[in-house]
């Protein structure tokens, strides 16, 4: 393992992260808050360190996936330990287990929190929460990759451990180019968001706070209530945006390249649509029926809420724990399954649903024609064997991590509601649950064993499994 490479690159991300800060320093300087200097001193000490590792690049450059797996997994790890620190020697959370905690939940846009009041925390805490989530949500190293040339030809196994997928491809001949168009789509979308909030009358601290949370689906907020303490027209841009935010980012380089066809004909995204709009009809009618509800909130409440779990965002604007049965367990459905891949979405992705589908309908009709031989094609493409195999090792994956660590947060003794949805949120990088960590509660009252399993839930979710197990497996570490 080319180790030298893997610290320079480290290094590299220091860098990033200790530049970072300064966005929160500004804020504080904007309202004059004495809790950015912890971020002016701890983004300097970061780069410092960071300029130290990277001043000599190494002369053996050979990078491969067993590299990238581990580079990508220590660089998450890193970085979420580095972004705690302000939080953490501002006071402002005071245990730095839950200071990790808050940064990794932000960093992979998990939205899921401890903190008791959210409008007690500075504006540039609160702003560093949302911050993180628009730069994890596209990832640190995919951001990176945007700014500069990083190990060259090998830049593709970076992208490959980062982006969220069964399958990583390359939009454009370089890297570079690929990571560089699909941060100026999200940042595009970003702005674009910021601009609806501002017209919808939210204000401009709020308005690129939620964008910023939207966008990457991250699902902090900045007010207790989350997204129900506006009127109804922001909670209606909101909805629109985190629809538009589960969307294969293929899609809106597909349009941006004015090859609308192939666009249209993405089977992830009719999937997407088709799943997101029959939820959001069936939980109305739950409301409407169940709930006693009229029939403009019901819909806006389904709408904003499937596009919330859906997304993996975590928003709330009700305590859809209250809610009708139909309507919750549509809900756990959506948790599970997530968005699209290539979309800033966690969960298992459409595509792999669809993938397993596919290969259900193929195994069915192979004991019904034994002799039948059928290819399983995504969007017109024949899917390799290796993507099948790798999706099914990845389904295999996800589940034991899930049952094992229901069991391990089971010590806590909570219900079973409490510790499932916990997982299924942590895994799934969705934030919110239910029972209690439901929309109106938090995670604080877990034990620090739980809260650690919920930790490294959150980064094998947003990390898709593989390289947070590769960096656990002794055999990455052993010399040849």
């Amino acid at each position: 393992m080319n180790i030298a490479m893997i610290i320079y690159l480290l290094g590299r991300v220091m860098q990033v992260v200790g530049a970072m800060m300064t966005a929160p320093f500004i804020v504080s300087l904007i309202y004059g808050e004495r809790s950015g200097l912890y971020f002016l001193i701890c983004g300097v000490l970061t780069v410092t360190a960071g300029t130290l590792l990277t001043i000599k690049k190494p002369a053996k450059s050979a990078f491969y996936a067993k590299e990238g797996f581990v580079m990508t997994a220590l660089s998450w790890v890193l970085l979420s330990a580095l972004g705690a620190l302000p939080l953490y020697f501002s006071g402002e959370i005071p245990s730095y287990t839950d200071a990790l905690f808050e940064c990794i939940s932000g960093f992979t846009t998990t939205g899921a929190s401890i903190v008791p009041v959210v409008e007690d925390l500075s504006k540039s805490v609160n702003f560093w929460r949302c911050f993180i989530q628009l730069i994890g949500g596209m990832g640190v190293l995919v951001f990176l990759l945007a700014l500069l040339p990083v190990t060259g030809a090998q830049d593709l196994y970076i992208m490959k451990a980062e982006s969220p997928g069964p399958d990583v491809g390359k939009l454009m001949p370089r890297v570079r180019q690929t990571a560089f168009y699909l941060y100026i789509i999200y940042f595009a979308l970003t702005a674009a968001m910021v601009i609806a909030l501002l017209i919808a009358g939210m204000p401009f601290y709020d308005s690129l706070c939620a964008a910023f949370a939207t966008t990457s689906t991250g699902g902090f907020g900045i007010k207790n209530a989350s997204l129900g303490a506006y009127d109804a027209n922001i909670q209606y841009v909101v909805s629109v945006f985190l629809f538009f935010a589960g969307i294969n980012y293929n899609f809106y380089f597909y349009i941006w390249m004015k090859r609308v066809k192939e666009a249209i004909n993405i089977e992830e995204v009719k999937a997407y649509t088709g799943i997101f709009a029959a939820a959001v009809f069936f939980i109305s009618m739950s409301l409407m029926i169940r709930g006693n509800y009229d029939a403009e909130p019901a819909f806006r409440y389904a709408f904003f809420q499937v596009g919330s779990i859906m997304t993996t965002a975590g928003f709330s604007t009700f305590d859809f724990d209250t809610w009708p049965a139909l309507a919750r367990e549509i809900l756990i459905f959506l948790m599970l399954i997530g968005g699209c891949a290539g979309s800033t979405c966690g969960g298992v992705k459409i595509s792999r649903v669809i993938l397993y589908l596919k290969m259900l309908g193929r195994e069915i009709m192979g004991l019904c024609h034994p002799k039948l031989v059928k290819t399983i094609r995504m969007d017109g493409k024949r899917v390799e064997d290796d993507v099948l195999r790798s999706s099914l090792v990845f389904l295999a994956a996800y589940a034991i991590i899930f049952v094992v660590s229901i069991l391990v947060i089971s010590f806590d003794d909570y219900d079973f509601t409490t510790n499932f949805t916990a997982v299924a949120s942590a895994l799934g990088n969705i934030g919110p649950g239910f029972s209690l960590v439901g929309p109106t509660r938090n995670f604080a009252h877990f034990s620090v064993l739980s809260k650690c399993v919920l930790m490294f839930d959150m980064l094998a979710g947003r990390l898709e499994i593989f390289p947070m197990l590769v960096i656990l497996t002794p055999a990455t570490w052993k010399r040849k």
